[in-house]
């Protein structure tokens, strides 16, 4: 049943909750942490950890990526980033994380002209190649994103290059775009054709998330405008508030396993979920695995620096993201795994993890999915 309300006398809507307004809640039975296993797995790949690493260049680079696969997560790696436009981009990262704002605001225009100007440089095939290669030989996992509109142009080199997971990452997906100049990505056609397993988005409510799991999508991403770097909801007026949007593609997996005959398709979260607890309560709503921005940007290993910043940020027409300062906090593994000196839940991200299933009593995250939640908006605590 959706709880819908009344704006104005034409116009209804349904009442969406963000993450910071629901908390889940204890049950009779109490687990030892030890106990607990966060171990993910889709299509043949598993990992120890619920964990993709976003497609950001402030949060994911060849050796990131490596190391979050030697942690168990899964990095991945934006193939229409820095890292494919400059042979070296140590010295564009310099530049980016050195910028400083002659504005008292954080929407300063000159740094969003000096970060449209540092992307224009061309996409370079033989970079893709030579960084999934990179990745690929240290024995990890390999998954790399590109945007929809880049797809048709690079998808050949990226699978020619030995891309394991293949990410279609925009601001919003759709099985079905019409366009009346372009041809159109054929979704369904495109992830029938490929020998790997494709994980696309995002999407934000049910209806879209049914169709994309049609297509034969092996995850759906789930998020619109909702991390610490985009302004989406500022310049398009468009948001999906986490916990129902996650909540509401829980349900079309769900729905669509009965309708394919038991075929799953993974939800990962992605977008607001900047601590500890904003992983949690995803998981709990629903998500398989979490995709972080914000909360790996703060690894001493980042290549951000303690910046953080995305690919709308950086769109030559319509830019719909800021650069932002989210400090640096920890070296990765400890960033992951503790041990933690925050009360930020900015680090031992996985320990909170086990710590929130134990005392809930749930032993996997399949489980956990099953936690009960309560609507619990503590405005105080939000930071």
């Amino acid at each position: 049943m959706i709880n819908e309300i009344e704006i104005g006398r034409s116009k209804r809507a349904s009442q969406a909750y963000s993450l910071d307004d629901v908390a889940i809640v204890p049950d009779r039975r109490t687990r030892d942490p030890k106990d607990v296993s966060v171990t993910w797995q889709i299509d043949a790949f598993e990992f120890s950890t619920p964990i993709l690493g976003a497609p950001m260049d402030s949060v994911m680079s060849p050796d990131t990526a490596i190391q979050l696969g030697q942690l168990g997560g899964l990095g991945v790696l934006n193939l229409e980033g820095l890292w494919t436009r400059y042979e070296d981009p140590t010295a564009v990262l310099e530049e980016i994380s050195a910028l400083r704002s002659e504005s008292a605001r954080r929407a300063d225009p000159a740094i969003t002209r000096k970060l449209q100007q540092l992307y224009a440089a061309p996409i370079q095939p033989e970079l893709i190649t030579e960084r999934i290669t990179q990745i690929r030989e240290s024995g990890v996992v390999v998954a790399g994103s590109l945007t929809p509109q880049r797809t048709q142009e690079h998808y050949q080199t990226v699978i020619d290059a030995g891309v394991d997971i293949f990410v279609i990452r925009g601001t919003t997906v759709s099985a079905e775009h019409v366009s009346k100049t372009t041809e159109p990505l054929n979704l369904k056609q495109f992830i029938y054709e490929l020998d790997v397993p494709v994980i696309v988005g995002g999407a934000a409510g049910y209806t879209p998330a049914m169709h994309l799991m049609r297509t034969g999508a092996a995850g759906v991403l789930v998020g619109f405008g909702g991390g610490a770097s985009s302004t989406t909801r500022r310049t398009l007026g468009i948001h999906a508030p986490m916990a129902t949007a996650i909540a509401d593609v829980a349900a079309a997996r769900r729905d669509y396993i009965e309708e394919s005959g038991g075929r799953y398709v993974h939800v990962i979260a992605d977008g607001g979920v900047g601590n500890s607890g904003d992983m949690v309560k995803a998981l709990a709503m629903g998500a398989d695995a979490v995709m972080l921005g914000t909360a790996l940007a703060r690894a001493e290993e980042a290549p951000g620096d303690g910046w953080h910043w995305g690919m709308e940020a950086v769109h030559e027409a319509s830019p719909r993201g800021d650069r932002v300062k989210v400090g640096t906090v920890a070296p990765m593994e400890q960033l992951l795994f503790g041990p933690s000196h925050e009360t930020t839940g900015s680090s031992n991200l996985v320990g909170a993890l086990r710590r929130a299933m134990a005392t809930t009593g749930y032993s996997t995250l399949k489980e956990f999915q099953r936690v009960d939640v309560v609507v619990s908006p503590y405005e105080a605590d939000r930071f």
